[in-house]
Parts: structure tokens; C-alpha cells; sequence
């Protein structure tokens, strides 16, 4: 792989700045924030007001501690437009989620907004090795979801040449790879794994395509599948964060150099880890909650926005700005089976130590009685699909989730192509336990 770092005069001035410099731009957008969320939106106002605190008590960056959380639900309850602290017809752009576990989770940008989430995500796909004039493939889904739109505008503004595929048409999607030569793919990792299959199906070596960089995001993934996708591509994996409350992609980026954490964009989002049951704010480098508040949103101001991922805050390497480890779950992804807390990632880790199997998953949680049980669905390749290779594979694998995550597991190996695949986030867990 090539080197990638950037060049002297690359960067925003920001991106170096001292600390200091960066804790007083942050008090100085945060009071903004404060302010013109609690004079322009009733929901915040009245937020405030039952909670005792106005935007004048933000002191320091410390006091937004006195402040209260939102959450997901707030913005269910305040559907469609309830949240907004501008009048609707300054509001150009819409964006939602599916909405598959209830009403769905509506977003508004003004201009401002647009210009400011290019410019992060412009900065997120040149920290990722991305130049003016870079092919860029975008296999993130456009529409009501922010991946590809805001991939899109990210690219455009670098000064990129966009390839808008959207996801799905795996077949065509290889073929326009080899025939454009992207240098830079945007996409889930899990899809990314479908268009390797796909590669592999037409013959064709993912070694020898011309992509240096994949930026991947929009949900969890593991260092075991950056070094598998990195290996099968001779290319770099670098990782995208963003949720659609905060900005969408882009509110954090690895740098190619060092892949060593996402770089918070400090300058427009201030993060905070909190113990996910108490709230209370924990100091940096320990485990917790992610939480955001909006330093420069218009449209859809975010104060202390709980995200329910998991990580912690690490002091800035390659750029000063800070880092959160890779994201290794969402509290509300998190499975409790028997007493022990298990994530999709730490079952992802375990199927890539084994040989014969490929990185396809699925999750099954089941209840028999009183106790509940979890199958693991995976696939074997195709050099490992006789049934002495199966049975080693499958005692291999569940050995290693016994042993390492603690919990005794039933293992489904599928032959290749027979777990579900996913054009845009995967779905990892499949509960059929009885409602209660």
C-alpha cells in the first residue's frame, strides 16, 4: 500500500491548532449553540426551563455538564418538524431514518448546514488519503439516509470526480470499478464484503483493482475485518463516523497514517463520554457512552445528544483534535445472554480467527423455557465446505466465543452465500424471543 500522509499545507490551520486554541473556539461556538437553541426552538426552551438552566450559565466547556441529554426519542416525539430552530422555509434539505422500530427520526439542514457538512466531510475523505481530483465510487445509499448525499458533497467539495452508484447491483458495481478505476470507494464494510465475493465470482484479483482507499462507516466494524479487507484489496480501510441527529458522516475520521482512532472534528461537534446508567460525565480515556453537542448547526441544534455508542476519548495523534477508539458497540445493540454482555463485533472478531469460515454472520437469539440461546449463522468458504472441514470449523469457533467472550453458543455453518446479505447496514441480530 502507498504512502498516504499529507503534505506540508494540506490541512485546515485548525487541524494543528493547540488545545488551547481549540478549547476557545469550542466556548465560543458552544455559547452560540446554547443560545440559539433555547431562543429559536420551544422544545429546547422548554427543556431548559424545567431543568433550571439557561444558555448564560455555560461558563466554561465543563458547565454544559448542568445541561440535560437529548435522546432518539425526543425526536420521535417531536415528529416531523417539532425540534427545528428555524422557521421550516429555510430548511433545503430533509433527511430521516427508516423508522423500522418506530416513527422515524426526521433531520433538517439549512445551507449553512450543507456548506459546513461538505467541508467536514471533505476534510474526513482527505484524512483518509483522498486528493482533488481522486475517482470516488460511493456505494452508500442516497436518499433518506445521509450516507450518500453526504459522501457525495464531502467528494465534490475535496474537488473529486463522484461515481454515484448508490448500493445494490453488486454485479455492476464491479464492472464499473474495473472499467472507471476508482481510487477511493465509500461504502458499508459489510456490503464491501459482497462486492469482494462478487470480484471473486467474476474471476477478477481484488489485488489489481485500482482502489488505494475504502472509507467505511455507518456501522460497527473490527480491526480483524480492516486487516481482511486490507489484505484482500491491497488497500487502505479507514473509518468514517457520523449519525444522522449530529451532522450524518463525517463528524469523525481516521487519519490514513496512523489508523489509530477517529479524529472528532472539535471544532463543530463537542464530545462527551458519559456512564451510559448514571449520566454522569467520565474523564477521558475511560469507557462509556458517546455524546455530542452541535457548535455550528442552524437548522437542527443538538445539545448533548446520546448517541449509545460505545468508546472512549483519546488525546490527538495525527491531527490535535481528539480521538475516539473504534466504536465497539451501541448500548443498545448490546446483547445480555445469561448474565454476560455480548456485542456483534466480539462475535465478528472470533469467526476471523477461524480458518474455513467467512466473514457473513448472522446472529439468532431464541428462548427455550426460561433460558435463551444464541446461534451464530455463518458461512464456510468454498475450499472448506466438506463436512469434516465444517465440523472443525464449527468446534473452532465456538470454542474461541466460549473462551473469550464467555457464553456457550450453538454454531450454524451455511454454505457460501446462504446468510443474508445487506446492501447498506447489516443486521447483525435476528431476536425471535417471545415478546414479554
Amino acid at each position: 500500500m502507498e504512502d498516504l500522509s499529507p503534505r506540508p499545507g494540506d490541512l485546515d490551520p485548525i487541524e494543528t491548532a493547540s488545545r488551547d486554541e481549540i478549547a476557545a473556539l469550542q466556548l465560543e461556538r458552544m455559547r452560540w449553540s446554547l443560545a440559539h437553541a433555547y431562543e429559536n426552538s420551544p422544545f429546547y426552551r422548554a427543556r431548559f426551563d424545567a431543568t433550571g438552566v439557561h444558555p448564560s450559565d455555560l461558563k466554561t466547556l465543563a458547565d454544559l455538564a448542568k445541561f440535560p441529554f437529548t435522546t432518539k426519542q425526543d425526536l420521535r416525539e417531536t415528529y416531523p418538524f417539532g425540534m427545528f430552530a428555524v422557521p421550516r422555509q429555510r430548511i433545503c434539505r430533509i433527511h430521516a431514518s427508516s423508522g423500522t422500530t418506530g416513527k422515524p427520526t426526521v433531520v433538517g439542514y439549512t445551507l449553512k448546514d450543507i456548506d459546513t457538512w461538505g467541508a467536514v466531510v471533505a476534510r474526513s475523505i482527505r484524512a483518509s488519503g483522498g486528493r482533488p481530483g481522486d475517482i470516488v465510487h460511493i456505494s452508500y445509499g442516497y436518499g433518506l439516509f445521509t450516507g450518500g448525499l453526504g459522501a457525495h458533497y464531502g467528494a465534490e467539495r475535496l474537488g473529486c470526480t463522484v461515481v454515484p452508484i448508490s448500493g445494490g447491483m453488486t454485479e455492476r458495481q464491479v464492472t464499473l470499478i474495473a472499467d472507471f478505476k476508482p481510487r477511493i470507494i465509500m461504502v458499508t464494510p459489510s456490503y464491501m464484503l459482497s462486492i469482494l465475493d462478487e470480484f471473486r465470482r467474476q474471476g477478477r484479483d481484488p489485488r489489481e483493482s485500482s482502489l488505494a482507499v475504502g472509507i467505511f462507516g455507518a456501522e460497527p466494524w473490527t480491526n480483524a475485518m480492516r486487516e481482511e479487507i486490507e489484505r484482500a484489496f491491497d488497500m487502505h480501510a479507514v473509518d468514517i463516523y457520523g449519525l444522522s441527529e449530529v451532522m450524518g458522516p463525517g463528524v469523525a475520521n481516521e487519519c490514513v497514517e496512523t489508523k489509530d482512532g477517529l479524529h472528532i472534528w472539535e471544532d463543530h461537534f463537542y464530545p462527551e463520554i458519559i456512564d451510559p446508567v448514571t449520566g454522569d460525565v467520565l474523564p477521558d480515556g475511560e469507557m462509556g457512552e458517546l455524546v455530542f453537542t452541535t457548535l455550528t448547526k442552524e437548522g437542527l441544534p443538538m445539545i448533548r445528544y446520546r448517541t449509545r455508542d460505545l468508546t472512549r476519548l483519546l488525546p490527538g495523534t495525527a491531527r490535535s483534535m481528539r480521538r475516539v477508539e473504534k466504536i465497539t458497540g451501541r448500548s443498545d445493540d448490546m446483547m445480555i445472554l445469561r448474565g454476560v454482555n455480548v456485542f456483534p463485533t466480539q462475535i465478528e472478531e472470533q469467526i476471523l480467527k477461524c480458518h474455513g469460515l467467512a466473514p457473513h454472520f448472522q446472529i439468532e437469539l431464541t428462548r427455550k423455557g426460561r433460558m435463551d440461546t444464541m446461534t451464530v449463522h455463518v458461512e464456510c468458504t468454498i475450499e472448506a465446505a466438506d463436512e469434516t472441514a465444517r465440523a472443525g470449523s464449527e468446534s473452532e469457533l465456538a470454542h474461541h466465543i466460549k473462551s473469550v467472550v464467555g457464553v456457550s453458543t450453538r454454531i450454524e455453518i451455511h454454505d457460501p452465500g446462504g446468510v443474508a446479505r445487506s446492501e447498506g447496514k447489516a443486521k447483525r441480530i435476528v431476536d425471535n424471543r417471545p415478546k414479554e
